[in-house]
C-alpha cells in the first residue's frame, strides 16, 4: 500500500505553505452562486456560469467550479493581515487527457498593507521549485479574471513544452468590498492551481483519468 499521488502532493503543498505562515481553510463543495460567482465579480452572462461548464443543483447552488469561494468565506468578517491556502475538490463539465469532471485545486491568498506582484511571483517560483526541482520554469501570460487585476495565467515546463498550471493576480478592490474589507488600506495577491496536473508532472502520469479510475498503475511510481 501507498498514499495516492494526489494525497502526497496535496500534503506537500500544505507543508510548504505552512512553512511560510499560511493557514489552511476549507469550504463546502456544494456552494451558493453568490460565493462561487457573484462575490467574485463573475457576471451573470459569463461563460463559466453556463451549463456546459458548471454543474447546477437546486436552490441557487452549484458544485463549486474552483476553491476561490473559500477565499470569500475566509475574508468575510475578518480583518487583515492574513494568509491562507484553500485546497479541495472542484467540479467542471470538462473531459480530456488533462481535464476531468472533478479535480483538485489549491488556492492561496495573502493580504496586507504592502503586498505586490513581486511577492506573488517570488512565492510561486519558490513553490514550483520546491515541488518540481530547481530546473522547472514558469511562464506568466497576461490574462483576465474578474476577481483579480492585473491578472495572469501561469504554466510550468513539462516534457519539452508547457502545461497550464493556474491563474493569479492582485485581488480586485471589488472583491475586498464584497467581503467588507477596505481596498484603500489593504491589498493582496491570489493564485489558484490544479493539484492533479502537479501530480502528473511529479510522477510522470500521462493521463489525468488514470488517477481516478482505480488503475493501480497510478501508484507504480510510488512503489
Amino acid at each position: 500500500g501507498a498514499l495516492h499521488p494526489l494525497t502526497r502532493v496535496q500534503r506537500e503543498m500544505a507543508e510548504f505553505f505552512a512553512g511560510l505562515g499560511f493557514s489552511i481553510e476549507d469550504g463546502p463543495e456544494v456552494e451558493t452562486e453568490w460565493h462561487c460567482f457573484d462575490a467574485l465579480r463573475i457576471a451573470a452572462d459569463h461563460p463559466s456560469r453556463d451549463a456546459h461548464d458548471t454543474f447546477f443543483v437546486s436552490g441557487g447552488h452549484v458544485l463549486r467550479t474552483h476553491t476561490t469561494p473559500v477565499q470569500v468565506r475566509t475574508m468575510t468578517g475578518r480583518t487583515p493581515p492574513f494568509r491562507y491556502i484553500t485546497p479541495g475538490r472542484t467540479f467542471r463539465v470538462d473531459f480530456d487527457t488533462t481535464h476531468s469532471p472533478f479535480f483538485h485545486q489549491i488556492d492561496g491568498f495573502m493580504v496586507d498593507e504592502r503586498v505586490t506582484l513581486g511577492d506573488m511571483k517570488g512565492v510561486l517560483y519558490a513553490f514550483a521549485r520546491h515541488l518540481m526541482g530547481p530546473d522547472v520554469q514558469l511562464r506568466f501570460r497576461a490574462h483576465f479574471f474578474p476577481f483579480t487585476e492585473p491578472s495572469a495565467e501561469f504554466d510550468f515546463s513539462w516534457r519539452g513544452g508547457w502545461l497550464e498550471w493556474g491563474g493569479c493576480g492582485m485581488i480586485h478592490p471589488g472583491v475586498f468590498e464584497n467581503c467588507g474589507i477596505d481596498p484603500k488600506r489593504w491589498q493582496g495577491f491570489a493564485f489558484g492551481m490544479t493539484i492533479d496536473r502537479t501530480a502528473m508532472q511529479r510522477y510522470g502520469i500521462p493521463n489525468i483519468h488514470r488517477m481516478f479510475d482505480g488503475d493501480v498503475r497510478a501508484l507504480e511510481p510510488l512503489a
